[in-house]
């Protein structure tokens, strides 16, 4: 075989994400863009707040030497005093820069925290339905996924999480707001899971380490609050991208921070710091550093959540008059309702017919279910949602 057996594998069978994108293309080149109802991408589709433009214009015009140059390669540590300090007052700890890594998106920080701790054979435990890179992400560093469903609701479930963590047990991946359910874990909830991994911590005499992925955190609705998540365990890191809170999805800036009540803190800096560089990432982009950097210092900049908001119920109330069962999501962009047939690949083909794409629940470890991207034009759910309602009459005939 020509390239590796793994990715080859991974190639078979991953990726209904970028498989309903192709669709897509090949539908709106046949019909035209205006006849299909792409909601498969989560791809956000508001512009970036005004504030956030007039710091690149700044920048861009500025003759400061050396502005385009490599920095540390944690990031440059203006930027990160102000990543610190926004986290700190968010969590209400005492955040340092030290503890703060830019990292290239969420993604990059997933990458840097999990080649921080893990060893070949440690054990990374994934909650159903997940973001389906997570696997990826952890197999990159010899990690072996552990998979958990949530419960109906898709809260989390404390017996079956604690049923699977044992001795070779080293993470647990939370995302919340969540992708593809859009659940916003509870305060509660968040306090149980810290006590459980202290209490397997002091079982195994090891480190179980909470990795938060957060790109949503800002996306919240109906008054919901995001949980602290440093208070409730000390091992915790949190990897956070502004690709949906500053529209800025395609230029991969985000970071990684390391809770300063953590066991192994300074280790973890320098991990952390030797990772970045070594993984490839090197740095996070300087211009998207400098600008993020102001705009936090600014004060509580993002999009316009309430247009997010908007879509929600325009999207939820359609779908629920149309027959579908679904959970109202508290934040994010995603719906995940039920399929009415159990074979969510079969109904999403359907969907398909009707010139709507969305991606199987299949795809996030839930069948059964679908994920369906609101992160669209209002025009787009209205002219997709009496084709929902078709397909579910032809599914139920």
């Amino acid at each position: 075989m020509s390239i590796s057996r793994t990715v080859a594998e991974a190639l078979t069978s991953s990726s209904w994400i970028r498989k309903m994108f192709t669709q897509g293309q090949a539908l709106k080149e046949k019909y035209g863009p205006e006849n299909v109802f792409d909601l498969s991408l989560g791809n956000p589709n508001l512009e970036p707040p005004a504030a956030f433009k007039r710091c690149m214009m700044d920048i861009v015009s500025s003759d400061e030497p050396g502005m385009h140059r490599y920095m540390p390669n944690i990031g440059y540590p203006s930027t990160r005093d102000a990543v610190a300090a926004y986290i700190g007052e968010q969590e209400g700890v005492d955040l340092t820069a030290a503890d703060v890594t830019m990292t290239v998106g969420a993604a990059g920080a997933l990458n840097v925290a999990l080649a921080s701790v893990l060893d070949p054979g440690d054990e990374v435990v994934v909650l159903e339905p997940y973001f389906v890179e997570y696997k990826f992400y952890a197999s990159n560093h010899g990690g072996v996924v552990k998979l958990v469903s949530t419960t109906e609701d898709f809260d989390l479930d404390m017996d079956a999480i604690e049923a699977v963590i044992g001795p070779k047990t080293k993470c647990v991946i939370l995302n919340t707001p969540n992708n593809p359910t859009g659940r916003v874990y509870s305060q509660e909830r968040v306090n149980q899971l810290g006590e459980l991994l202290a209490a397997q911590e002091q079982r195994h005499d090891t480190t179980i380490y909470l990795v938060v992925d957060t790109p949503y955190s800002k996306l919240t609705f109906d008054g919901v609050q995001n949980p602290l998540l440093f208070k409730e365990h000390p091992n915790t890191l949190i990897a956070h991208s502004f690709s949906k809170e500053l529209g800025l999805a395609g230029e991969r800036i985000g970071f990684l921070a390391i809770n300063p009540a953590a066991i192994h803190r300074e280790a973890l800096q320098n991990a952390a710091a030797f990772t970045n560089r070594t993984l490839g990432f090197v740095n996070a982009p300087a211009m998207m550093q400098r600008a993020v950097g102001q705009v936090i210092a600014q004060g509580e900049v993002t999009v316009d959540v309430d247009y997010y908001h908007r879509l929600r119920d325009q999207l939820v109330d359609g779908l629920t008059a149309a027959g579908y069962e679904v959970t109202r999501p508290e934040g994010a962009f995603y719906v995940f309702p039920r399929t009415p047939i159990e074979d969510d690949i079969a109904f999403t083909r359907m969907l398909a017919e009707e010139n709507v794409l969305v991606v199987p629940g299949s795809g996030f470890g839930r069948r059964g279910h679908m994920r369906v991207a609101y992160c669209v034009g209002p025009e787009v759910i209205e002219g997709a949602l009496p084709r929902f309602a078709a397909a579910l009459k032809k599914a139920q005939e």
